[in-house]
């Protein structure tokens, strides 16, 4: 019944395996100024008087009672809310709210929060196997977020509903799986990706990917900075990173490995644990995919100096740098913080420290071979 009275646009009806369906209400949709007011047949006036008083400057809104609720609004048949499932986005929680109340129903319980890059996280919180299923998200300034907030809210429905989930952390959304997704069915035929936070990720494309490193160019400046191969120790700062590192060891000087383990008690939160390797009295490369917070790589650099590490360096070809990172990596704890341009930093960004090479002669070759039809993963040999 949710198209009957949404403008077309604003409707989307989704089925998911199961017998479960999926709908989303955008009210804003309805309201936009650039939308074309359309006079349907069938549609049904209310006969709510629309408020015409203003009282200290805001609108008086009728109240909807027994004595006030419109025709169109009167009790007809059963309704069987069984099987049905609201859940509501951020952009306007208070008319989702009113919306269950007419209902009869409770908002599903739904965790939606963003990281500290602004990344949106969504994870349901009990089970929908089996229901008919409607999210109510207005795609209103900021209509990008709220609109990708939508989509994940979606794609982290679709996955609940596709199966019996017993645990809680089954019920969130993959965003990587539906960006690529997005992205195939935007038009693109082939993908240039740099640096993956997960590898993984590659097979969530329908399309060729090219997975480009940058660490040629971090390793180019740091031999320029003619350090004793005995001297040096590269250092993962996490289990996960240890294949990464254990690559930019070998082609610096087959440098030894150094791990740290780290303990995460919930997203951007880290807590250090123990070092595994030797690194008195060395100067420590610290290599990483991409610095957010700062905080695994600042408590991970804390670490090594009092482990006797005589400097610490940190590489990493992402800068998302989200507060309090800048605070963190101009401490002290750092000879030096070495990224790529692959994300800009902003002035207000730079600190001592800090030193930004360019990737864009790798990237250019590499496009020049895509383009020649040349091996692309000779470059990193």
């Amino acid at each position: 019944m949710a198209s009957s009275f949404l403008h077309p646009s604003s409707s989307l009806f989704i089925p998911t395996s199961h017998s479960s369906t999926l709908r989303t209400l955008s009210p804003s949709i309805l309201h936009s100024p650039t939308t074309t007011r359309i006079f349907a047949p069938y549609s049904v006036k209310c006969d709510l008087a629309e408020p015409s008083n203003i009282m200290n400057r805001k609108p008086i809104i009728p109240v909807l009672n027994e004595t006030t609720t419109p025709k169109f609004m009167e009790k007809t048949g059963n309704k069987n809310g069984n099987r049905l499932k609201l859940f509501s986005g951020t952009a306007n929680s208070a008319l989702s709210q009113e919306i269950a109340w007419y209902m009869g129903l409770e908002l599903g319980k739904i965790s939606i929060k963003r990281f500290a890059d602004g990344e949106i996280y969504v994870q349901l919180q009990e089970s929908v196997r089996g229901c008919n299923i409607y999210l109510i998200q207005p795609t209103c300034p900021p209509a990008n977020e709220n609109l990708m907030e939508l989509m994940i809210m979606i794609d982290a429905c679709r996955r609940a509903s596709a199966k019996n989930i017993t645990v809680t952390q089954g019920r969130e959304s993959i965003a990587a799986k539906l960006v690529a997704n997005l992205i195939t069915k935007a038009g693109a035929d082939r993908v240039l990706a740099c640096d993956l936070h997960s590898g993984q990720s590659m097979g969530y494309f329908d399309i060729p990917v090219d997975h480009v490193h940058c660490q040629p160019v971090i390793l180019d400046y740091l031999a320029s900075k003619n350090i004793g191969s005995n001297e040096l120790v590269v250092v993962s700062p996490d289990v996960g990173g240890v294949a990464r590192a254990r690559a930019f060891a070998k082609k610096l000087s087959d440098a030894p490995l150094a791990i740290i383990d780290k303990r995460r008690h919930g997203h951007n939160v880290a807590e250090v644990m123990n070092l595994i390797g030797d690194v008195k009295g060395k100067v420590a490369v610290m290599v990483d995919d991409m610095i957010d917070t700062a905080g695994t790589i600042a408590k991970g650099a804390a670490l090594l100096h009092e482990e006797g590490a005589r400097e610490v360096y940190a590489c990493c070809t992402h800068a998302v740098f989200s507060p309090p990172a800048i605070e963190r990596l101009s401490s002290g704890l750092f000879q030096e913080v070495i990224i790529t341009n692959t994300i800009p930093v902003g002035e207000k960004n730079y600190f001592p420290q800090l030193t930004i090479l360019s990737v864009a002669n790798l990237l250019g070759e590499t496009i020049w071979r895509i383009q020649d039809d040349s091996s692309v993963s000779s470059i990193f040999q």
